[in-house]
C-alpha cells in the first residue's frame, strides 16, 4: 500500500508541476477573460485519463495506473475524473445518476466555493 501511495505522490506532484506550467505559457500568450488555461487543462486532462484507461484496459500494470490515473491526472485535473466517471455512469445505462451527479457537483460545488469565500472575506 505504501508503494501506490508513494506512486499517486509522485504522480500528483508531476501533473501540478503540469498544471502550473501550463498556466503560466497560457498567460504569457494569452490575455482575456476566458479562463483558457483551466479550459486547456481540463481538455488535455480528459484526453490523457481517456488514453490513460484505455491503455490500461489492455494492459494491467497496476503501478503505471496510480502513477499516471490517479496521481498524474488527479494533480493535473481533477475534472478529468470527473468526466471520466459521468462517461463510466452513462456507458452502464446509469442516466438518473449521472444527471444528479453532474448537477449536484456543478451547483453545490460552486456553493460550497461561495460559502467557503464567505467564511473567510472579511467583513466591515
Amino acid at each position: 500500500m505504501i508503494k501506490q501511495f508513494l506512486f499517486v505522490g509522485l504522480g500528483g506532484a508531476l501533473g501540478s508541476m503540469l498544471r502550473y506550467g501550463t498556466s503560466l505559457l497560457t498567460a504569457k500568450y494569452y490575455a482575456n477573460t476566458f479562463p483558457l488555461a483551466t479550459f486547456l487543462t481540463n481538455v488535455l486532462g480528459c484526453l490523457l485519463i481517456g488514453s490513460f484507461i484505455g491503455y490500461f484496459s489492455k494492459s494491467g500494470n497496476q503501478n503505471l495506473q496510480f502513477l499516471l490515473i490517479t496521481g498524474f491526472c488527479g494533480g493535473y485535473t481533477t475534472f478529468s475524473t470527473f468526466a471520466a466517471e459521468n462517461l463510466a455512469l452513462y456507458q452502464s445505462e446509469h442516466y438518473l445518476t449521472l444527471v444528479a451527479y453532474t448537477l449536484a457537483s456543478v451547483f453545490i460545488g460552486l456553493s460550497a466555493v461561495a460559502l467557503g469565500m464567505h467564511f473567510f472575506i472579511a467583513k466591515p
